[in-house]
């Protein structure tokens, strides 16, 4: 009787040990985020027991790059349904690029038409966050507004996806108009994670270029023990002449060594700190999260 008596106890103390575990570790993810000098919006999930965290949740983040996960989760639907195939070959002219963007696809081949397929528009786009690669899939997909369509299907509303890398250049408050609030991109990890709606192929070619980017190793890679993998999609803006840097973003799925899987978005926005101080942020809030769960 006794010693049913003492399960019952640790059965109804647990929630509440839960709670307060995750309550110390929203206040070290809030401790961490003053450092940006910002807004921080963050989204933990543990995707196998959908133990979830958010913070800043009501705020609108800028997107940046990190709306090419979301782009390429689109076409590769449209592969799925047979649109298009991943080895097929699009006809790109040097003449239709953008110039002054980032660009690696552009700067391979330097002042030249090119035929390259479907597959390497997305591992440019995903793992190396080419703009010039991403608007030509936008155009591949229909727009941004069938774009928008899609990812809302699927029951991620509190985001939007209106403009190109192209007309986000237009002025400084167009990138404003491409937001995801914490939940809608936790949303979007764990639709993928799940494989809910893309094929094994389609999955697997994008958890690829998620996990071999080289980008934001500085973010949540960033304190994280070598050879942690991580799939992530980083986003960064410019900083305007007041010195505020309007997104410097990263979000993805941790594996850690004891089997949990979890999805981390982490968006600084509208932040006055450099660029070391923000990324250093990402990563603090990354290295709590791997610590949280890691003990669990």
């Amino acid at each position: 009787m006794i010693r049913f008596a003492r399960i019952l106890v640790l059965i109804l103390l647990f929630p509440i040990l839960a709670f307060a575990q995750q309550a110390k570790l929203k206040s070290e993810i809030e401790t961490i985020s003053k450092d940006a000098k910002g807004i921080v919006g963050v989204g933990v999930m543990d995707l196998k027991t959908r133990e979830t965290l958010l913070m800043n949740q009501e705020h609108k983040f800028p997107m940046q790059s990190t709306f090419k996960f979301p782009l390429a989760i689109a076409v590769l639907d449209l592969v799925d349904k047979g649109k298009y195939k991943i080895n097929q070959k699009i006809h790109v002219k040097s003449a239709g690029l953008d110039p002054e963007t980032h660009s690696p696809m552009r700067d391979k081949r330097p002042n030249q038409d090119f035929d390259i397929t479907i597959g390497e528009l997305l591992s440019y786009s995903v793992s190396e966050s080419d703009n010039n690669a991403c608007d030509i899939l936008f155009e591949l997909a229909g727009g941004t507004k069938k774009v928008n369509e899609y990812i809302h299907s699927l029951g991620v509303k509190d985001i939007a996806i209106v403009a190109t890398e192209k007309e986000m250049k237009a002025g400084w408050d167009v990138q404003y108009t491409n937001y995801a609030r914490p939940s809608a991109y936790l949303q979007l990890l764990q639709i993928a994670y799940e494989r809910r709606k893309l094929s094994k192929a389609s999955h697997d070619y994008l958890w690829k270029m998620m996990v071999e980017g080289p980008t934001g190793l500085k973010r949540i890679k960033g304190l994280l023990p070598k050879g942690t993998e991580v799939a992530h999609k980083t986003g960064t803006s410019g900083t305007n002449d007041k010195g505020i840097s309007a997104a410097t973003n990263d979000a993805g799925i941790i594996r850690l060594p004891n089997g949990k899987d979890i999805a981390v978005v982490v968006f600084v926005s509208d932040a006055a700190a450099n660029m070391d101080t923000r990324e250093l942020v990402i990563a603090r809030i990354a290295k709590a999260v791997w610590d949280y769960y890691g003990s669990k």
